[in-house]
């Protein structure tokens, strides 16, 4: 949740899809662990490859109608995204979310990026921040943090998700911010002490 708050539509889906397969999925559950692909938390109920795979293609495909009108941007997403175009930077999205969706739940919030970046997951986020040459990453999970790290970007955490503030510094956070609210700022202090 470092740009988006997609949990109530997540828990709508994950309602659909338990009682499309009997399987006793708890949305409300995954929403305290949102970070991570799928794919992991499906391992959690001890399902077979073939089940996550169609929970996956089934999930992705409820998205657009369920959890896309019922998201919302997170506090400052807006306005930190702006305080890097309108400096000549590029806003890139590096993202476990399936690449389509995340552009439409962007897309849906008028989030104007360069480019979304889809299905990486920690270290290999990493590729994609070094293929933009990403200075500074931004995230809220553990993952998010060692990605930055790999790819030798500075990594600022956001305690919008469900890693404390106190986990993202001890995972290597270089920057801890409590929300988005606080990175125009925090940006305008890092810009002006790189340029001296």
């Amino acid at each position: 949740m470092t740009l988006i708050d997609p949990r109530a539509g997540i828990v709508d889906v994950f309602d659909v899809l338990a009682a499309e397969t009997g399987i006793p999925l708890d949305g409300r559950a995954f929403i305290t662990r949102l970070g991570p692909p799928l794919h992991q938390e499906f391992i959690r109920y001890g399902l077979d490859e073939d089940t996550i795979a169609h929970l996956i293609a089934r999930y992705r495909a409820l998205t657009p109608r369920l959890v896309i009108p019922r998201t919302v941007a997170m506090p400052g997403a807006v306005d930190a995204v702006r305080a890097v175009t309108s400096r000549g930077g590029r806003a890139v999205v590096v993202t476990a979310k399936f690449a389509p969706n995340a552009v439409a739940h962007l897309d849906e919030l008028g989030i104007e990026v360069s480019a979304v970046v889809g299905d990486l997951w920690s270290t290999a986020k990493a590729a994609a921040l070094q293929e933009f040459e990403a200075e500074v990453f931004v995230g809220d999970h553990l993952g998010d943090i060692t990605g930055a790290r790999d790819a030798d970007a500075l990594a600022v955490g956001v305690a919008t998700g469900p890693i404390s503030a106190e986990d993202l510094q001890a995972a290597g956070a270089d920057v801890v911010l409590p929300d988005l609210t606080h990175f125009p700022e925090w940006l305008e202090s890092y810009l002006l002490a790189t340029v001296h």
